[in-house]
């Protein structure tokens, strides 16, 4: 096997465990919408606000600590989890609504 046919075969094994993170992450951003929509309906039954941005700052609090803990930037873990926020907002207004 040629040298380039050895990075190409690692570069597959590679992205391969990239695939199967991929697949997982979806799997468990499903599994946390499911909850997040029990939460939504939980809010609209009791007339709780779609919002709560005490719990939203402490969440990214610790969620900046665990991407530090992890050696990942803690910048974009707050910009995702801020993006997972706001959809689950939208969510939660649309079941308001």
């Amino acid at each position: 096997m040629s040298e380039r046919d050895e990075v190409l075969a690692e570069l597959e094994d590679i992205r391969s465990s990239i695939d199967n993170v991929d697949a997982a992450l979806v799997h468990l951003l499903a599994e946390r919408f499911k909850s997040t929509k029990r939460v939504g309906r939980l809010k609209a039954e009791h007339d709780l606000p779609p919002a709560d941005p005490e719990r939203e700052a402490r969440q990214i609090a610790r969620l900046r600590a665990l991407a530090i803990d992890a050696d990942l930037d803690p910048a974009f873990a707050e910009k995702f989890l801020s993006f997972i926020i706001d959809e689950v907002i939208r969510h939660h207004e649309a079941i308001r609504g």
